[in-house]
C-alpha cells in the first residue's frame, strides 16, 4: 500500500516538475531578460490589457510605454502611445536611427498610435530635428 502511495507521489512530482520547466521556459518576463542581456529587441505587451504598461528593451536599454485608447474611423483603438527609458544613463551611444527604429516596431504593433517620448529623448529628438531643418535650409 504505501509502496503504491509513494510510486503515485513520484509520478505526480515528476509532472509538476516538467510542467514547472515549461513554465520557466515559456514565461515572457524571462525572454525581456534574456533579450536585455543579449542587448536584443524584446516588446512584453499584454495587448488584451490597454490599460497596462508595456516594457520593451533594445540594445540593453529598458523602455517603458503607456498606450491609451482612443477612436480611429472603424473602431477603437490605441491611438496615442508615452515611452520613456527606465534608466537614462544607460543611452550613451544611442543615436536617432536607434529611436527611429523602436517608433517603427511599435508601429507595426499599434498601427494608428501616435508615438511620443518623454524627457530627455524629446528633447534629444527635437534638437536633432532643428538641426536637420537649418542643414536644409
Amino acid at each position: 500500500m504505501i509502496v503504491v502511495f509513494i510510486r503515485i507521489v513520484l509520478i505526480a512530482l515528476f509532472f509538476f516538475l516538467i510542467y514547472s520547466l515549461f513554465k520557466y521556459l515559456f514565461n515572457p518576463k524571462r525572454k525581456l531578460e534574456l533579450a536585455h542581456e543579449q542587448k536584443e529587441f524584446y516588446l512584453l505587451d499584454d495587448k488584451e490589457n490597454v490599460r497596462k504598461n508595456f516594457t520593451l528593451t533594445y540594445r540593453g536599454v529598458l523602455f517603458e510605454g503607456e498606450k491609451y485608447l482612443g477612436t480611429t474611423s472603424q473602431s477603437f483603438e490605441v491611438v496615442s502611445i508615452f515611452l520613456w527609458p527606465k534608466m537614462e544613463n544607460k543611452l550613451n551611444g544611442f543615436s536617432i536611427f536607434d529611436f527611429n527604429y523602436i517608433q517603427d516596431r511599435l508601429k507595426l504593433e499599434y498601427p494608428y498610435a501616435k508615438i511620443e517620448w518623454k524627457s530627455p529623448v524629446k528633447e534629444f529628438l527635437l534638437k536633432k530635428q532643428e538641426q536637420e531643418q537649418k542643414n536644409k535650409s
